[in-house]
């Protein structure tokens, strides 16, 4: 799969690891940025990612900052976007699975490496079950156009 990542500069080490777990697990990882430790802004590195996805060059994503939820806010103002923060593997699995997440954003100061990894993994070894699930994810598409539901 083409894996989108970026982050802060707070993320900035833990997104160097999460690429080379990706490709060590034989995706491509496409870099949005943060370059470095220097102090950058999550919001430019959450839309960047997410419009990757959204514009199809890539399939998923993964965003990080210090705790995962700025970027994800940034990210999830991007039509057809749907960033979950998940601090553990089996809300990333569900995220995929009953959501249809498409990009998955956990903070640097809230898990270390080896949960993020497993974070990662179970988000990329899910899929979205459809079903039942497919009317809500509809349905939180519908209000994203503006629409009224309920």
């Amino acid at each position: 799969m083409r894996i989108a990542i970026g982050s802060d500069h707070i993320g900035y080490p833990l997104k160097r690891k999460v690429i080379d777990f990706l490709e060590s697990q034989g995706h491509t990882a496409r870099d949005f940025g943060a370059d470095g430790e220097q102090r950058a802004h999550y919001p430019i590195y959450g839309q960047r990612v997410a419009q990757a996805v959204a514009n199809g060059a890539c399939d998923l994503g993964v965003l990080i900052c210090g705790t995962g939820i700025g970027i994800s806010l940034a990210a999830n103002k991007v039509p057809g976007i749907r960033a979950a923060v998940c601090s553990e593997p089996y809300s990333a699995h569900m995220a995929r699975a009953h959501n249809d997440a498409n990009i998955i954003a956990f903070g640097t100061r809230v898990v270390g490496e080896g949960l993020a990894l497993e974070i990662v993994k179970a988000f990329l070894q899910a899929t979205f079950e459809g079903g039942r699930h497919l009317e809500r994810v509809l349905m939180i598409d519908a209000i994203q156009r503006g629409e009224r539901i309920g």
